[in-house]
């Protein structure tokens, strides 16, 4: 089955992260099934959209790797794809409804509808059944008010009858009759209304199916009377599962990190984000957690999405990342991490060999680029401060001997030329203080890793001390 599917964000602000998982739903069912994928701006809100959220938007969508097949910078046989470039379509839809009665335009004022709203909270009814006042009044006297200029909307005639459709999330939904009133198509600015907009654009544009949040659901009941009242066919809808925090609530800023922007700039990797998002209402049939992009589109549909809220926690999202850090070869980590260091961070001054060797040993370390720093404290840290462990370790008599070794050696292996120790140097370092200073046991390595790194616990000192910097060592066993 061939889909046209589009996703329709408002740039209003930077792109959140629930339209990121929309728009790779959308991505991944039109690859999936050689369908096409459409971007669509929804600017009708003009005060507040702006040409900058639009352009990072656009980059954004870029840096996921999720691709559309039509939009406002690609082109295509639907647009124009701005909603703000398509006011003479919603006119024209709009003056054939009124034609065919199917709607009319209203005079009341803003008074007038204060006052019918403080009628409705005194009869305890809903707002919207108190204004249909202009419902039936004669169209002809209705065109005499608008050729006179009289300041009016376009509201839809409610057909008042209940309606059903199947959603693919939420299955079988029934919105009751008196749920909504006849609700504003047109503005008197002109402009129409969201609603409205999307029913044309969705209809225009021949979409197959629509994706969207499941915050949008109660806007279904006013889109199916405008593709009834067009004569239109309805696209198939599949509602995806809210996104919450802790709390339990709608994902907001006050949960933390909400837009892509702020991940792109904590140098998440991308497709470690999108397969997170991904699993967040909707399961791979093989029940694999980790997966590429590529990978996963032969294989998604449309019947695998769960309806329950996705709980979004930045602690799995971070366990992500790292999987998909860890699936880069030793070169690819340096490309990635490197530019993530500050400039005078000694990392950056290492030779490449070195530096590809040293992420391949901490890659199982850590998570995200903000975590390595701390993890390479191991290696240029010379002004350790000890624990209490670490101070009680000092204290044993091996340990000065240790202490006192290991300095003599690492000062005649620094006059050599070298570098660094070489693990044949740390191999003989080892073999000595046993055979020599008879020390064993934890004696004996607390002890050697105290004196070489300043710690009592720490990483393998196979790995790490052929990475430290000799210079670095020189200044730990200077204490």
């Amino acid at each position: 089955m061939s889909v046209r599917v589009r996703f329709a964000p408002s740039p209003t602000g930077y792109l959140h992260i629930g339209g990121v998982r929309t728009a790779l739903y959308c991505h991944l069912i039109a690859k999936a099934t050689g369908g096409q994928f459409v971007l669509r701006v929804e600017d009708t809100d003009l005060e507040r959209s702006k040409k900058e959220y639009e352009e990072a938007m656009l980059k954004d969508l870029q840096w996921c790797g999720i691709e559309h097949d039509e939009g406002p910078d690609v082109g295509g046989d639907f647009g124009p794809y701005r909603q703000s470039e398509r006011t003479e379509i919603y006119k024209s839809c709009a003056d054939k409804l009124v034609k065919e009665g199917k709607a009319y335009p209203c005079f009341l004022s803003d008074k007038e509808l204060e006052e019918l709203t403080e009628k409705a909270k005194e009869e305890k009814q809903s707002p919207h059944l108190y204004h249909d006042k202009y419902r039936d009044l004669d169209p002809a006297e209705a065109q005499k008010r608008v050729d006179a200029g009289e300041t009016h909307v376009i509201r839809f005639k409610n057909p008042r009858k209940k309606y059903t459709f199947t959603d693919l999330v939420r299955g079988e939904v029934t919105f009751p009759e008196d749920m909504v009133g006849d609700f504003v198509i047109i503005r008197s600015s002109g402009m129409a209304v969201y609603n409205f907009c999307c029913v044309i654009d969705d209809w225009k544009m021949e979409m197959t199916h629509v994706l969207r949040a499941e915050e949008h659901l109660n806007n279904t009941v006013r889109q199916l009377m405008i593709y009834e009242g067009l004569g239109a066919k309805a696209p198939e809808f599949a509602h995806c599962s809210l996104l919450v925090g802790e709390d339990r609530q709608k994902l907001s800023k006050r949960h933390g990190a909400t837009s892509v922007v702020q991940y792109k700039d904590q140098n998440y990797l991308p497709q470690a984000l999108l397969n997170y998002l991904c699993l967040l209402g909707w399961s791979h049939p093989e029940e694999k957690d980790v997966w590429l992009l590529k990978d996963i589109i032969p294989l998604f549909d449309l019947t695998r999405f769960n309806k329950s809220p996705a709980l979004y926690d930045i602690e799995k999202l971070n366990h992500f990342n790292g999987e998909h850090m860890r699936l880069l070869n030793d070169s690819e980590l340096v490309d990635y991490l490197a530019p993530t260091l500050e400039s005078s961070h000694p990392f950056l001054g290492m030779p490449r060999a070195w530096q590809e060797k040293c992420l391949g040993a901490f890659k199982e370390k850590f998570n995200i680029p903000a975590e390595l720093p701390e993890q390479l404290g191991v290696l240029f840290d010379d002004n350790v401060v000890e624990s209490e462990e670490a101070k009680e370790v000092r204290s044993w008599e091996s340990t000065g001997q240790i202490q006192s070794y290991i300095k003599d050696e690492v000062e005649k292996i620094s006059g050599s030329g070298a570098s660094f120790i070489s693990e044949e140097d740390f191999t003989e370092f080892t073999n000595y203080c046993k055979k020599e200073l008879k020390i064993k046991g934890k004696f004996l390595f607390k002890g050697l890793r105290l004196a070489l790194t300043g710690m009592s616990e720490g990483p393998d000192l196979k790995v790490i001390i052929p990475l430290t910097p000799i210079e670095v060592m020189k200044k730990r066993l200077s204490i």
